[in-house]
């Protein structure tokens, strides 16, 4: 999963033929039309392109796929059992393979009649999803702790808390704020979350706009809700892909001051024990929803049903010890 892709140095053509190439533009320009000049560059900047070294690793994933055929809900169920990868599996290994990760849910979801099913689907949809975005904001927590723990920092690293300050949009750059707010939101939590906004992956919102957790928007691009007030003027934010969703909702939760105390509970929690519980913290989400504490209760009712606390201490399967030894 976590091979590392060269593309091949002077691939078919050798650089003296790319050189000559050029040569023969200079020579022309005189003989030729632009015509002609710009199809012999244009071959010497493919071949250039395709001389070039380029990596991938599992987290070079962008949010820009989002013509990614979708695949049936039927090619999916057996995609994750060719892989042995299916979410029975997951509880039992503790691992998920993130290189699985869907962008786009199934249209027929909906159409899947046996309700542990349709569930099961989503789960193991979403599943890697949430992971991966976790696993991105715990590598950087682990960077954060280890220049804090140092009497002094390069350049880079004053530049790297510069970014994340930004990013997580702290005043005055405070650390003990940044320290709060860069960690993680329960998988189990996000599930249940990502359940109740989309109804298990089947709204109209999941379905055309990737929206996972009914993120409202004044500004962006979004689908307004059939239902809202004729005054009303916020949408449903739209997302390229699903993983983009997460990452939205992640943010949200880790900034926005509607969820100070949630984040307080969170660093309580790590204090204690270093352990998040999402049945706790789910307490401090009565302002996501207009329906307040009765949201919270459906919550913990979701969590408790389908034992999604299982799956909170899931990690990203991988054979590099490098990168088992970081997560």
């Amino acid at each position: 999963m976590l091979k590392t892709l060269t593309r091949p140095t002077n691939l078919i053509f050798p650089l003296s033929y790319i050189v000559g190439l050029v040569k023969l533009i200079k020579k022309s320009s005189s003989r030729y039309n632009n015509f002609f000049k710009t199809f012999i560059l244009s071959l010497v900047l493919i071949f250039v392109f395709f001389s070039l070294p380029i990596t991938f690793d599992f987290f070079s994933q962008t949010d820009k796929d989002s013509n990614t055929p979708r695949l049936s809900a039927n090619t999916k169920v057996q995609l994750f059992k060719d892989k042995k990868n299916n979410l029975k599996e997951i509880r039992k290994t503790k691992l998920v393979n993130i290189s699985n990760s869907i962008n786009r849910l199934p249209k027929q979801i909906k159409n899947i009649e046996n309700v542990k099913e349709r569930k099961k689907l989503f789960i193991q949809i979403v599943l890697p999803l949430i992971i991966e975005e976790n696993i991105k904001i715990r590598l950087d927590r682990k960077k954060l702790f280890s220049i804090l723990n140092k009497n002094n920092n390069s350049i880079i690293e004053k530049k790297w808390l510069d970014n994340k300050f930004k990013e997580y949009e702290v005043k005055d750059n405070s650390l003990s704020v940044l320290k709060i707010r860069m960690d993680e939101i329960p998988v189990s939590l996000a599930i249940a979350q990502a359940a109740t906004e989309t109804g298990w992956g089947t709204s109209r919102f999941a379905q055309e706009g990737n929206a996972l957790f009914g993120q409202w928007t004044w500004s962006g691009d979004g689908i307004r809700p059939v239902a809202a007030d004729s005054n009303s003027t916020h949408k449903v934010r739209k997302f390229k892909v699903l993983r983009a969703s997460v990452r939205a909702y992640q943010k949200n939760l880790n900034t926005h001051s509607s969820y100070f105390d949630f984040r307080k509970k969170r660093a309580i929690q790590r204090d204690n024990n270093n352990k998040l519980n999402s049945l706790e913290l789910v307490k401090y989400l009565d302002k996501y929803a207009e329906t307040g504490i009765e949201y919270t209760k459906n919550l913990k009712k979701i969590i408790q049903q389908n034992f999604l606390t299982e799956l909170d201490n899931v990690n990203i399967f991988t054979r590099s010890n490098r990168i088992r030894s970081l997560i």
